[in-house]
Formats: C-alpha cells, structure tokens, sequence
C-alpha cells in the first residue's frame, strides 16, 4: 500500500486502494503513458504495485508535441519505470486526416492497437489508459475504442475525479499534480478541416511560443489561416498588452497564420466539440 494516509481524507484512500487492488488483480499491465496529470498516476501506482510487471507505453505521432514526449521519458528516467516509445501515423487514416467528428476513435483505435502489440511483445497482459470519472461528460468517441479493444480504465473502476487525481498525485509528490489538462493537437482543428502534419508543427509551436511566456493553460485553435488564442480569463488582458501582443503576433505570422486573433470567453476544454452537440 502506498503511504499516502496521513495526507488523504479517509475517502480518497480508500479510492486509491480500490486502485492498488484492481492493478494488483491485473498481474501485469502496460500504461498508455503521456506524462499527463492522469496516466502519471496510474503509471506510478502501476509501478508500486507490480514492479516490473508494469510498463509505461508513450505514443510519439504528429500530433504529440515534443515537449509532451521529452517530460514522459525524462519522467520514467528518473522514477526507473522501464518504457517504451511507440511511433504510428494517424495521418494514415482518411477520417483522422479529413478531421471527421469521431477522428479520436479511429487514432486511438491504431494507437492502442500498437500498444497492445507492444504488451504482448514484453509479456504483458493487459494495457490500460488514464481516463477518468469527469471524461464521461464530455463529446470522448474515443473511449469507445477503448472498450472495443478491450483496454482497462483503472481510475475510472476506481470512481477518480480528476481532482481526486490531483490531490492524490501531490500526496504523493508527483511534479504533474498541478499539470494543466492536456489533449492532442488535433483537438485544435475545427471539425471538417484537413489536418496534416506541418499545420500540426505550426500549432505546436505557436503553443510552446505561449508556454514560454507564461501562459501555461492555453490552447491554439486553427481556422483555416486564423489562430484563435485561448487562455484563462484572468490571463486575457495581459496577453492583450502591447508588448506582449506584438510580440505573439509577429511570431504566430512567421509560422504562417495569416490572422491571430484572442477569444474573448476565455479558454474552455473541449470548445472544439460544442458544434456537435
């Protein structure tokens, strides 16, 4: 068991056991490890429970930024979580590259396809993903890709919030506790619009221009040649300061958007789902 008892309220311990136990049944398990705030608990819990048994798998496509991938193997480096890096091409796939409303269910299919190939090859049985509770809400075709390929949600059989993760992951002093939410940067692109992998770059890189001045929960959406700036409220009027603004548009421009423009509702997780709902 994890000593995490004189830090949890009698609830979340009891939610984390549920965990240890339901991995524990498992007896051997490879994670869908993206160094999120989610899959780095499952991983680690993973880890505690089965040692060796248990191996993180991180997916590095064209839509993961670098800088996602590099934490994730700099993560398992310094915990001794033996992992492996699996490399597919979702572009591949018509409706992933056409952006139809269930493009997440056709890329998550292949990816956890390959995971699972991973898993047999290392002598894992089972693999499994880092959903959780506050996942079911929302527009996920995804998930049902999940469950068609068989794939366990530990955290979810554990009845974790996504709060319930993070006060978890600081009990337990993981560095991704406070980790903003994370999703791939196809979910930028409106629904109908191609995707392809230098508009992928541009936005991982005019996101990273934003990380690196201090706007750490943002998103870029892509519409077209416009970029559309999310960013929490509180944070609206001073990415609209001169310095600042100029400096994010002169930089957005040399990617390549023609327009850039700041949304003024301020950043919504999932905003790109609202016209299918």
């Amino acid at each position: 068991m994890i000593d995490t008892k004189e830090k949890l309220t009698p609830v979340l311990q009891e939610k984390l056991n549920k965990l240890e136990e339901y991995i524990k049944s498992l007896g051997s398990l490879a994670v869908g490890f993206s160094g999120g705030v989610d899959s780095t608990l499952l991983l680690v819990v993973a880890h505690e429970v089965l040692g060796d048994k248990a191996i993180a798998v991180t997916s590095a496509d064209v839509s993961v930024p670098e800088r996602e991938v590099s934490e994730a193997d700099a993560f398992c480096k310094e915990w001794g979580i033996r992992q492996v890096t699996c490399k597919v091409d979702p572009l591949q796939i018509e409706s992933y590259k056409h952006n139809h409303p269930d493009r997440c269910y056709h890329c998550k299919h292949l990816i956890f396809s390959e995971i699972k190939k991973v898993a047999a090859e290392n002598g894992i049985e089972y693999v499994a993903e880092g959903s959780n509770i506050d996942d079911l809400g929302d527009y996920r075709p995804g998930l049902k890709a999940v469950e068609e390929l068989g794939v366990k949600s530990p955290l979810r059989e554990a009845g974790m919030l996504k709060e319930d993760i993070r006060i978890i992951s600081k009990a337990m002093g993981l560095p991704t506790w406070s980790k903003p939410a994370y999703a791939c940067l196809a979910s930028r692109f409106v629904y109908g619009e191609e995707i392809t992998a230098e508009k992928l770059k541009m936005i991982d890189q005019a996101e990273q221009f934003l990380i690196e001045n201090g706007f750490i929960q943002e998103r870029v959406r892509l519409h077209g040649n416009l970029a559309r700036i999310e960013v929490p409220a509180e944070d609206i009027s001073r990415l609209a300061e001169d310095g600042i603004r100029q400096a994010v548009f002169a930089r957005f421009k040399e990617l390549g958007f023609t327009y850039v423009t700041l949304d003024l509702q301020g950043y919504k997780m999932g905003s790109m789902n609202l016209v299918i709902k």
